[in-house]
Parts: C-alpha cells; sequence; structure tokens
C-alpha cells in the first residue's frame, strides 16, 4: 500500500520540480532588472532627460540636461526645430548616426565650455545635444530639447 500512495506523490514531485525546466526564457523581453511598466531610474523631470555618459577604460563622466541647458540659454542657442519624427526615432544612444541627418557644428564658444572627451564630438542634430564616437560614428548620448 505504501508503494501505491508514494508512486503517485513522487511522480508529482517530478512534474513539479521540471516545471520550470520548460518555461520560455523570454529571449529578452521580460521586465529585466527591476525596472518595467515605466518604474526605477526615473529622473524628475528635465534636468535628468538624457545624461551624456561617455564610457571610456571604465571611467564615467557626466552631463546633464541642467548644465546644457545653461549652456544653450547663455549663448543663445534657442528655438531650433526639432527633427521629422522618423529621422528622431532613429537618433539613439548606441545606434549609428543616421544617414542624411542634418547636425550642426556646436559653436566654438559653447563648445569650449563643454566637456571634452578624447574620441568623441559634440554636434547639434535638431533641438538635441548629440556625442558622437569619432571613429564608429556611434551615438554615445543625445540629451533631448537643449535648445528646445
Amino acid at each position: 500500500m505504501r508503494t501505491t500512495i508514494m508512486k503517485p506523490l513522487l511522480a508529482l514531485a517530478v512534474l513539479l520540480l521540471s516545471a520550470p525546466l520548460y518555461a520560455d526564457p523570454g529571449h529578452g523581453h521580460g521586465n529585466g532588472n527591476g525596472h518595467g511598466h515605466g518604474h526605477g531610474h526615473q529622473g524628475s523631470g528635465k534636468n535628468r532627460q538624457g545624461e551624456a555618459r561617455a564610457q571610456e577604460e571604465g571611467a564615467r563622466f557626466d552631463f546633464g540636461y541642467r548644465d546644457a541647458r545653461r549652456l544653450a540659454l547663455s549663448h543663445g542657442l534657442t528655438g531650433y526645430s526639432a527633427l521629422p519624427p522618423g529621422i528622431a526615432k532613429n537618433l539613439a544612444r548606441g545606434k549609428p548616426l543616421p544617414p542624411g541627418i542634418a547636425k550642426k557644428a556646436v559653436p566654438a564658444p559653447m563648445l569650449r565650455e563643454l566637456p571634452h572627451y578624447p574620441g568623441y564630438e559634440w554636434r547639434i542634430a535638431g533641438r538635441d545635444l548629440v556625442l558622437i564616437a569619432l571613429s564608429t560614428a556611434v551615438v554615445t548620448s543625445v540629451i533631448n530639447n537643449v535648445f528646445d
């Protein structure tokens, strides 16, 4: 009688313990790192919007919206037009600079006050301040609406 009860219990235990092995891994579509549903690193408005971070040999440099906007206002660089939606969507950190994007050089007086990162270049794309890797033309950082 004891064997009769043990076999179904053993089968049930094996079934329950093997269920996670058959679960779909999600292929990167989950809310990993605990930041799903818009929670996590929420800034307090425009002052945290699009911070520049250049990664070079483990060093980390921060330059945020508040700093960039202050420089743009002090140099009278406001009122720029936004990029068309299709191009703006393709202008993102880690992606190559979209072909045909109208990027302007940052005026020299403002450029002198921006942080200098060897191998990178600051450009203006629409209303945004963009940091680009010179060797690969990959967008390292986008600080949105600086020149609004």
